[in-house]
């Protein structure tokens, strides 16, 4: 399988787990956009996880795994000592938020090992999982920021480029283009 047919596997991965459709929403769900957060929650995951098999990326899964439990231990840690209640009452383990930290833990590294073209979109569809968890009311705005903020520290910690060549696209102080890079 060439480079572009593997690249192409890991965009339609992705673009997969974007496109659920709102109109889903099961009896007795809390509503679309929550059950389309929750799918989000799987698929950010599974498709950057996904992705270090379609492009035979054996140190990234390694990579993966070790920022995976990193995140999974320091949010439900956080989780039990803090207890914050949720609003209006919804139970407690408000602080942080898994949902957010899974999403942007998957999403970071999908963008730190594999690029912006591919990070980008992760990067929107864990946003919307945050922001579907204020609007289903099952955290606050603070909660989101630091499973956020969790979640792309453990990627960053332990996530390095991938080894192929990477172009990202670049911009600041009027100047737009595109970087192209190789690790070696």
């Amino acid at each position: 399988m060439g480079r572009r047919t593997r690249a192409a596997l890991v965009w339609a991965l992705l673009c997969a787990g974007l496109l659920p459709s709102a109109s889903t929403a099961t009896a007795g769900s809390s509503g679309p956009v929550e059950l389309t957060g929750d799918i989000l929650l799987f698929a950010i995951p599974a498709t950057a996880y996904a992705a270090t098999f379609f492009v035979d990326d054996a140190e990234g899964r390694g990579q993966f795994h070790k920022a995976f439990f990193l995140n999974l231990g320091a949010t439900y840690a956080l989780k039990y000592s803090v207890n914050r209640q949720r609003p209006h009452d919804n139970g407690g383990q408000s602080f942080p938020s898994a949902h957010s930290s899974l999403a942007f833990q998957g999403a970071s590294f999908i963008q730190r090992r594999y690029g912006w073209t591919y990070g980008g979109p992760a990067y929107l569809a864990a946003s919307y999982v945050g922001w579907s968890r204020v609007y289903a009311h099952q955290h606050y705005p603070s909660d989101v920021l630091a499973g956020a903020a969790i979640g792309i520290a453990s990627s960053y910690l332990f996530t390095t480029p991938f080894s192929g060549v990477a172009v990202d696209p670049i911009a600041g102080g009027g100047f737009y283009g595109l970087t192209v890079s190789k690790v070696w």
